[in-house]
């Protein structure tokens, strides 16, 4: 078994175990569960744990070279690890889009783009949830609600930041600096998928309609005279 070969087996049921894991998360944020269905939400989110950290290990047993692989992939180490920055594991699902981005090809650019706009969508649900996880309760948040919780995330993931809404507590803002790392680099992704859009479309030759047009009467002209005079050398032989 390979890295490669586990990846390819992996991918598809940890995106599920990701989705699965941001459905409980978002009740448990949202509904501010208390009792049994917090007790299911927490048992759903602890085994999606346990299963990206064996995905973890297996990978780390796989890799070739390991030391290399350990170092670039730190971040998969620390969501494991540490459990204030579980949400991040949500963050696989963005991986996801990031293959199916690439599967579409250069030439499919409006394909591109809407996945981009869905990883940035998914960006602003997932960093909506953790910061109003970290906020409805802190001393001092004025993020009290998943709409608050929305808008804050919109606003820092387009760098506009109006200041109506602020996280106050260490967790809130390490979300906050993720987010506006993220907005830069999407808002550099469709900035330039438009500008290779455009820039293809201001390159291609002019089309001359005048000249295609002109072209096809005359075949329909010598069509006529080959049919009105079959016998001028034109036409076939039966």
């Amino acid at each position: 078994m390979t890295l490669a070969r586990w990846k390819l087996l992996t991918e598809w049921p940890l995106a599920g175990a990701a989705l699965l894991f941001l459905v409980a998360y978002a009740c448990s944020v949202i509904g501010d569960f208390a009792g049994p269905e917090s007790t299911v939400t927490d048992w759903i989110m602890n085994v999606v744990w346990a299963m990206f950290v064996v995905d973890y290990v297996v990978s780390l047993v796989l890799a070739r070279p390991r030391g290399r692989w350990f170092v670039r992939h730190l971040y998969e180490l620390l969501i494991v690890v540490l459990p204030v920055l579980r949400p991040l594991r949500l963050l696989r699902l963005v991986t996801l889009l990031a293959v199916l981005h690439r599967t579409a090809g250069s030439a499919l650019r409006g394909r591109i783009t809407l996945y981009v706009g869905g990883s940035a969508l998914l960006l602003v649900f997932v960093a909506g949830l953790a910061v109003l996880d970290a906020e409805q309760n802190a001393s001092g948040s004025n993020i009290r609600t998943f709409g608050d919780a929305l808008w804050w995330a919109f606003v820092t993931i387009t760098t506009v930041g109006y200041g109506d809404y602020y996280p106050v507590t260490l967790v809130g803002r390490l979300i906050a600096v993720g987010l506006m790392i993220s907005g830069i680099a999407l808002i550099g992704s469709v900035t330039a998928t438009f500008a290779s859009w455009f820039i293809e479309i201001i390159g291609r030759p002019p089309v001359r309609y005048g000249d295609e047009l002109a072209g096809d009467a005359d075949e329909v002209f010598a069509s006529v005279r080959r049919h009105d005079n079959p016998d001028d050398g034109t036409a076939p032989a039966p």
